[in-house]
């Protein structure tokens, strides 16, 4: 049966990969992006491909235009049965240069290097914000559709930082921890109102906002992607295509008894000592 799906963040690659899977399968997309133009491109693509969806500007942290988002798609394809939220990222203000504090550190008078101690509190409030109010607001706004419905449920987007943080990240490891318990809670809250709340924890996948972190101009890899690829005993990044089977499966009724379990899609980086 076709259900009307709303994806945050859904003009990016990873999310815009999900929800034209989700199209295939016959469901109506509402792709939310704050830039317009990405949304209704991705909104086309997924047309062009077959598919139902629209293009709908919105701005995960700002609760009025979530409202107006849902006015519009609730005229286009009536109520959200599912969420994805999938808005979220860093901000190198709240990323520290090197992976280990030495002293030598302290006396580094650099202005683009950053110890713990110089870590920017608007940065990671930023971070922390995008990834986790990020995550509320549009449940607030979406999920009251859902309460008593049946098939209804909310894909959140975490991270294999929520399990063990990474070096360097420490407002994104500690946002997407806190975006994991927050899939627990609501999993919790929502369980005597029909609504399902799950999470996919993607590991390392290439992106526009980490590519330079972890490849060089030239496609091959930095120190860090070197050091990601060999704890990744399958030996490579992430594709987005890697999500789709998970997503569908935790958006669909076939895990209609699953609910608050964060999934890790990581290639067993997660599973490897090291040894």
């Amino acid at each position: 049966m076709s259900k009307t799906i709303v994806i945050t963040g859904a003009g990016g690659v990873l999310c815009g990969t999900m929800a034209l899977a989700l199209a295939k399968e016959g469901h109506n997309i509402a792709v939310l992006d704050l830039r317009k133009e990405a949304a209704d491109d991705m909104a086309d693509f997924i047309k062009n491909e077959g598919g139902n969806a629209i293009g709908v500007a919105a701005n995960v942290l700002e609760k009025e235009t979530l409202e107006k988002a849902k006015v519009a798609i609730n005229e286009a394809f009536g109520k959200c049965d599912i969420l994805i939220n999938g808005a979220g990222g860093n901000h190198p203000l709240g990323t520290t240069s090197n992976p280990f504090l030495v002293a030598e550190d302290l006396m580094n008078k650099d202005k683009d290097f950053k110890t713990f101690f110089d870590l920017d509190v608007n940065g990671i409030q930023f971070v922390f914000n995008l990834n986790f109010i990020g995550t509320l607001l549009p449940t607030q706004i979406f999920a009251s559709d859902m309460v008593g419905r049946e098939g209804c449920s909310i894909l959140n987007i975490s991270s294999m930082n929520a399990f063990t943080p990474l070096t360097k990240i420490p407002a994104y490891s500690g946002a997407k921890a806190a975006v994991s318990n927050f899939t627990q809670w609501l999993a919790v809250h929502f369980s005597k109102v029909g609504i399902r709340v799950n999470a996919l924890a993607p590991g390392f996948f290439l992106t526009d906002q980490n590519r330079s972190l972890l490849t060089k101009a030239d496609g091959s890899l930095t120190p860090r992607g070197q050091q990601i690829i060999e704890q990744t005993p399958m030996g490579r990044f992430g594709e987005p295509e890697d999500l789709i089977g998970t997503a569908l499966w935790l958006c669909g009724d076939s895990s209609r008894f699953v609910t608050g379990v964060v999934i890790p899609i990581d290639g067993g980086f997660a599973a490897y000592s090291g040894v």
